[in-house]
């Protein structure tokens, strides 16, 4: 596995790949990998000739600055995940690297067509703008066949796919396939986040709840609506002391708007425990 801090040389990887007619995969990540990370390096190693992983804390994408610089890193340990489940090339550029001194200060400007202005839009404004920024060069510096991403940012994957099927987009990225996957939880229903190594032995027994309550709303959704599983959730969540609901909301799964049923509807729900900000998602 060979560790690539340029986009010359990452470009001449992929060219070299190319000329050998090797299908590539591409696992786009923010480092402080852990289990979900790695079954989707897993899948795109098993589904492609070539794999590739980026390794890079995007600052475009954080709108809270202390956020940002508390963010974990840990290149090395990152790298020996990697190398022991067959990926073949890290990117892990500098901010410097990546962009601009103009484009570090400006707002990538981008038409998400409302799938901004719901949950995490909402709550954290030019969130996405940065996100559509850095996964739309790292495709096309690595131009891969399919690019991977976790179902637990659920509204990241519906934009990325928005990106990538918009006609007027579709000569950037060919036949791109984005690729969701499975949220992958600990034993303890907690979804894996890089988040959770900022959260205290105590907290991470606290976060646990979550992932009970959404479960438990599957449920009693057979016998309620929409708003009023929503309400049950938030005060469920809220009752324990040391977690806070910022926002829970059921949508569509493909518009992101409010669900009227749960035909085809996802929660989603951002909670604060502690001072650490965790999201899930529960399919109805």
């Amino acid at each position: 596995m060979q560790i690539l801090s340029t986009k010359l040389e990452l470009t001449q990887q992929v060219a070299a790949c190319k000329r050998q007619g090797k299908t590539i995969g591409l696992v786009p990540t923010m480092g402080a990998l852990h289990e979900g990370h790695a079954s989707l390096v897993k899948k795109a190693v098993a589904e492609n000739d070539v794999v590739f992983v980026s390794v890079f804390v995007n600052p475009t994408q954080f709108n809270n600055k202390e956020d940002l610089a508390k963010y974990p890193r840990n290149l090395e340990r990152d790298a020996q995940l990697l190398e022991s489940i067959g990926a073949h090339f890290v990117f892990a550029p500098t901010p410097e690297e990546m962009y601009t001194a103009e484009e570090m200060n400006s707002t990538f400007v981008y038409d998400f067509e409302g799938l901004d202005k719901v949950m995490e839009g909402k709550m954290r404004p030019g969130h996405f703008n940065g996100v559509v920024q850095v996964v739309s060069r790292l495709f096309y510096l690595v131009q891969p066949d399919r690019a991977y991403f976790g179902e637990k940012d659920y509204q990241q994957l519906a934009i990325i796919h928005q990106m990538v099927e918009r006609s007027a987009l579709k000569d950037t990225f060919g036949d791109l396939k984005i690729i969701g996957c499975p949220i992958v939880r600990q034993a303890d229903g907690l979804a894996m986040s890089s988040r959770n190594e900022r959260l205290s032995e105590s907290e991470k027994k606290l976060a646990t709840n979550i992932y009970r309550i959404l479960k438990s709303s599957v449920e009693s959704a057979k016998n309620a609506s929409v708003r009023e599983i929503e309400q049950q959730v938030t005060d469920a969540i809220n009752a324990i002391e040391g977690l806070e609901v910022e926002y829970y909301e059921i949508v569509d799964k493909t518009t992101l708007l409010p669900a009227k049923d749960f035909s085809n509807a996802i929660g989603c729900v951002t909670v604060y425990c502690g001072p650490v900000r965790l999201i899930d998602n529960i399919m109805y």
